[in-house]
């Protein structure tokens, strides 16, 4: 899920749980959070690019700063946070975390994907 924003905002924990990774990947800076209570394994949400302020180990709070978003696009035409959850290596729809009352408006749409060449045939 490609989230909007711009280079400087501050990123905050959707869920509270434990700081699985925060560094860099890919030359992005990631941030990843083990969410409390979610079976085995556990569910993880992804936050990149991200200039962590927060260290593998740490717990966090919903709502909590857990660091800045670092300097883009990548694929956007402009910043924006990519927000990922995973169980396992399974991917999943981070919109499924959000209560039903957030997600009544219109569907999600695909986005146009900018200054990526596209494969050959």
């Amino acid at each position: 899920m490609d989230l909007a924003s711009r280079t400087g905002r501050t990123v905050r924990a959707a869920a509270p749980g434990r700081v699985s990774f925060a560094g860099v990947v890919a030359g992005r800076g990631v941030v990843s959070i083990e969410l409390d209570g979610t079976g085995g394994p556990p569910l993880r949400i992804t936050y990149q690019p991200v200039s962590a302020g927060v260290e593998k180990g740490d717990r966090v709070t919903a709502g909590q700063p857990v660091g800045v978003l670092g300097p883009g696009p990548f694929h956007c035409r402009t910043a924006c946070l990519h927000w990922g959850l995973l169980r396992g290596e399974e991917y999943l729809d981070p919109l499924s975390l959000l209560p039903a009352w957030m997600l009544r408006g219109a569907p999600s749409r695909l986005l146009p994907v900018f200054g990526v060449p596209e494969p050959r045939a």
